[in-house]
């Protein structure tokens, strides 16, 4: 679950602020389940719970990013029987403080502790080369005794370093980074399982929020009356459904699927029916 904020839907004349959709993806099934709106990004805190109980969420993963890392968040997914990976952050202190020194104390034995389990893997994409190390440990037990995380069974860390690929032909080549972020989660502490859901995260952010800007032109639509923005923004997430979800032009991106279905009737009936 994430949220993408409609960047030119602002209206100064109303003073009417940027309308922010709050979406759920499916990594797995690569379509938007369900989405909810509101008129400015400190609402989805308060979003996320109202649009988890409109959804069927039985016996999913549900991924989040660290501004969703709420007592109130966590207790709504595992109400739904669902378990969760969230990211933590210094907006939650103590949580932060409490997975960071653990795996501190890992660190110092190089994380060779039987406590600690890794999944290492490396990709390339864009031009760069990327390493991910994803840690995962059993979380202590002053952690579960405090009751404030509900069912939280691991603690987290991932652990990215970015260079340039040697062999790409970019003008400009992606600067070397290193980046460490933790994570809480419901599910049991493996390394492998766990490092899936984590990269799985992104895919609402390649598949979804970067498609909806590249080739629905989002952010410059300029719709903002009334709930213009809010209806449009429904019916390009039910497109981009429909779209990714058509077998009849297998080989086409979905810009070239929208000039086809709107050059021949039959192509669109094709793709709408999924025939």
């Amino acid at each position: 679950i994430d949220g993408k904020t409609l960047r030119h839907s602002f209206d100064t004349a109303t003073n009417r602020q940027a309308l922010h959709m709050v979406s759920a993806w499916s990594s797995g099934l690569q379509v938007c389940l369900g989405q909810i709106a509101t008129e400015e990004k400190s609402n989805e805190i308060t979003a996320v719970p109202m649009l988890l109980e409109l959804l069927n969420i039985e016996g999913a993963v549900v991924t989040l990013d660290a501004m969703h890392c709420q007592r109130r968040t966590v207790a709504k997914i595992r109400d739904r029987k669902a378990d969760y990976l969230i990211t933590v952050k210094k907006n939650q202190r103590n949580l932060f403080q409490q997975v960071a020194s653990e795996f501190e104390k890992f660190g110092e034995d190089n994380y060779r502790s039987s406590k600690c389990r890794a999944h290492r893997e490396t990709r390339q994409t864009r031009g760069r080369l990327e390493e991910r190390i994803v840690y995962v440990a059993a979380a202590p037990r002053g952690l579960k005794e405090t009751g404030q995380w509900a069912d939280v069974k691991t603690i987290g860390m991932v652990y990215r370093h970015r260079e340039a690929d040697p062999n790409s032909q970019r003008q400009t080549p992606e600067p070397t980074s290193d980046r460490v972020t933790f994570f809480i989660s419901s599910l049991p502490p493996t390394a492998k399982r766990v490092a899936e859901y984590v990269h799985s995260h992104w895919s609402v952010e390649n598949s979804l929020h970067w498609t909806l800007d590249v080739t629905f032109t989002e952010d410059s639509s300029r719709v903002r009356t009334g709930t213009g923005p809010e209806i449009l923004a429904s019916l390009r997430r039910v497109a981009l459904t429909i779209l990714k979800r058509d077998t009849s032009q297998r080989k086409m991106s979905i810009r070239l699927k929208r000039k086809v279905a709107g050059w021949s009737q039959e192509a669109l009936e094709a793709i709408i029916l999924g025939s």
